[in-house]
């Protein structure tokens, strides 16, 4: 598996270097260096193959993770691997940069003791980690709070269940549910729909005590058929459950029971987390329409009528929305106006903003303006960059999923406050003009 480990600054000087088993020799790293990170080539492939010495890397900030393996090493493992070391290292001094590294070499050493054993991965949950593994300031309090309290540490380290440990109390027991989505779209001048899809994720709150189990379930097709096959039953509407494309969990998921009739059962760590990542490319409900009309009138003139529409609810409102319209780099002055709502052109950013802190649903504003453009010597021919939006919807899913239940099962039978809220934003949503 994993022979080293290394930490390199932009330079290409290690800075960190854990040694796990025997394998790449110290003149292969320095060829690694020279020839990858020195060089810039870093950018291009984060695998290289030196002297049949595999080294696996990836970059954050202008630090370099790199995974050395003289053998046959699983790829996606190790790259997993060093995501996780950075969010530990993060998650214990805020941030992972050449200077951090260097403030707290000891405790990187001895977190690198832990997440690897004979260059294996192990455990590297940050929340079981740092019930051991302490900086010299906290360590006197945490074994004072934790008392005799070792071996439970071993056994949520080692257990079934390494992501919540026992005992946890609250006075008031609320689970939040967040659904957020991002819409992507490219639409077409001639407004045929190019791509149209949903990437999306449930984060949730956790402020439960004990151990609860939760039991989840959203309006998934194959969930929905299911049942009506159960039920011997036809009587839910055809349409009403959405086609999950790709889903990722976290590890917490019971995936035995996702895969057996696509409940999302649980047992949620402590705190915020999250839950599920989805995409869904199919029956999407865009959440504005934009119609833009542009005229080049001769060289040096430009006539820009732009129509924008809600396709929500009127009972719903977005906020924050902004559309950018670009106009030539060779603009002089942009006469703009709009019904609702701030307009103005900025050459920094290389075109029209237009922004409405509010945008009912079930709504039409319009903009209009005249752009006037200096003689250029050049015959370029404007490439016309597509309009873009940003926008966030609350309480409105475009992909249409929802929440059907949400149970909570716990020995003491307490009583749950369940919360779930719904936003959609705005990915990379363009309208060619």
């Amino acid at each position: 598996m994993i022979s080293n480990v290394l930490l390199i600054n932009q330079k290409g000087e290690v800075v960190i270097s854990r040694i796990y088993r025997e394998g790449a020799s110290q003149k292969t790293i320095d060829t690694f260096r020279n020839q990858v990170i020195a060089s810039k080539e870093a950018g291009r492939l984060p695998v290289k193959v030196l002297d049949h010495t595999a080294f696996m890397f990836i970059k954050h900030g202008n630090m370099y993770a790199v995974a050395v393996s003289s053998g046959n090493a699983q790829a996606a493992l190790a790259f997993q691997f060093l995501h996780e070391l950075i969010k530990v290292l993060k998650s214990y001094f805020g941030d992972f940069t050449e200077e951090s590294v260097r403030n707290n070499f000891i405790l990187i050493y001895e977190l690198l003791d832990e997440v690897l054993d004979y260059g294996y991965p192990q455990n590297t949950s940050d929340d079981v980690l740092k019930m051991y593994i302490t900086q010299e300031g906290n360590r006197k309090a945490m074994q004072d709070r934790a008392g005799g309290a070792s071996s439970g540490v071993t056994i949520q380290a080692t257990g079934a269940i390494s992501w919540r440990k026992e005992g946890i109390k609250y006075r008031k027991n609320e689970l939040f549910i967040d659904v957020v989505e991002n819409c992507n779209l490219l639409m077409s001048s001639k407004g045929t729909i190019l791509r149209n899809d949903v990437s999306g994720c449930i984060m949730v709150k956790c402020y439960l005590s004990g151990q609860p189990e939760c039991k989840f379930g959203l309006n998934d097709k194959l969930l929905l058929d299911n049942e009506a096959k159960a039920k011997k039953s036809n009587l839910r509407r055809p349409g009403s459950g959405i086609d999950i494309d790709d889903v990722s969990f976290h590890q917490c998921v019971k995936l035995g029971k996702f895969d057996m009739d696509r409940t999302i059962s649980f047992v949620p760590p402590d705190g915020e987390f999250q839950l599920m990542s989805y995409r869904i490319t199919e029956n999407v409900n865009l959440p504005f329409r934009v119609l833009p009309v542009v005229k080049e009138l001769g060289r040096t003139r430009l006539e820009i009528n732009i129509k924008v529409k809600s396709m929500f609810t009127f009972k719903l409102f977005a906020t924050n929305v902004v559309i950018k319209i670009p106009c030539p780099k060779n603009t002089a002055i942009a006469n703009v106006s709009a019904a609702s709502g701030k307009c103005k052109y900025e050459p920094e950013h290389g075109g029209i903003i237009w922004k409405l802190r509010r945008f009912p649903g079930d709504t039409e504003y319009f903009m209009s303006g005249e752009v006037e453009m200096m003689q250029s010597v050049s015959e370029k021919v404007w490439s016309r960059p597509p309009i873009t939006m940003d926008f966030q919807v609350p309480m409105f899913a475009a992909s249409g999923l929802h929440v059907r239940f949400l149970k909570v099962f716990e020995k003491s039978n307490y009583q749950t406050i369940k919360w779930v809220r719904y936003i959609t934003k705005a990915g990379q949503y363009q309208h060619r003009i």
